[in-house]
């Protein structure tokens, strides 16, 4: 009696990555995005080309702890394995930290509730293990006055002053922003954001007015009037994006 073939089967992946060296998440016409990367090594695995899904884009230099992402894949040979062979072509600077089988409706992106991102700041001169991974700030930052704009950013409201569109003027900018803190921990001031999702480089546009705050080049309620205002202005700077971390990715 023959056995079964083994079934198609769903895989849900979590991944961080140093974006440091790559044009973002998605795939590029270079190749050069973390999506690229990956499925250049399922494809060694599988030995056909294999799409993944992640739960969303990262820009480029953004860096990552917890992506998830799924592909369909034939693997009999178990979790580990799987696991194993992945770990083993990967570049050092993208690492899969799970996979799990998963029912064949789940999706990483419709499916996902919300996204949680930390901003890293330092104050002065970083040293050179964490250069890539912050944003140095060489004035005073005023953190009680940063603690006070980011109470009024939080909430469901309407963040179309605090994200470039990049020709998506119709998108519906309105979100629920369930967290948005400022944490001192030593020398490095830590933004958390969580919210069921963001708008084109929002977070870093968030974190760039919070940092304007706290250098006192904008007041709380001067925060508040570009929130009411719905109009980007020169007054929204956008952070780089190396200091940006995707931390979790949430799901039902």
């Amino acid at each position: 009696m023959t056995s079964p073939s083994p079934k198609l089967q769903r895989w849900k992946c979590i991944c961080a990555y140093d974006g440091t060296g790559f044009a973002g998440w998605q795939s590029q016409a270079r190749a050069d995005g973390v999506q690229d990367i990956i499925e250049a090594r399922l494809a060694q695995i599988f030995g056909a080309a294999i799409r993944i899904h992640g739960s969303g884009r990262t820009d480029s230099g953004v860096h990552a702890l917890g992506q998830v992402f799924h592909f369909d894949a034939v693997w009999p040979h178990g979790v580990a394995k799987l696991l194993a062979a992945f770990r083993m072509g990967l570049p050092d600077a993208i690492q899969v930290k799970s996979i799990r089988a998963v029912a064949a409706d789940f999706h990483s992106r419709f499916q996902a509730t919300g996204k949680r991102y930390e901003y890293r700041l330092h104050l002065g001169a970083p040293d050179p293990f964490n250069r890539l991974y912050c944003w140095p700030v060489f004035r005073p930052l005023d953190l009680k006055a940063m603690q006070a704009a980011a109470a009024i950013l939080r909430g469901r409201q309407d963040f179309r002053a605090f994200t470039a569109l990049n020709g998506r003027e119709r998108e519906d900018t309105v979100r629920d922003l369930r967290r948005l803190d400022v944490v001192r921990r030593g020398r490095t001031v830590h933004i958390i954001a969580e919210a069921g999702g963001f708008l084109y480089k929002m977070m870093r546009s968030l974190v760039g007015v919070l940092v304007s705050v706290g250098e006192g080049k904008l007041t709380p309620e001067r925060v508040r009037e570009i929130l009411a205002s719905k109009q980007r202005t020169a007054l929204v700077l956008t952070a780089p994006p190396e200091g940006l971390f995707l931390v979790k990715v949430f799901y039902p």
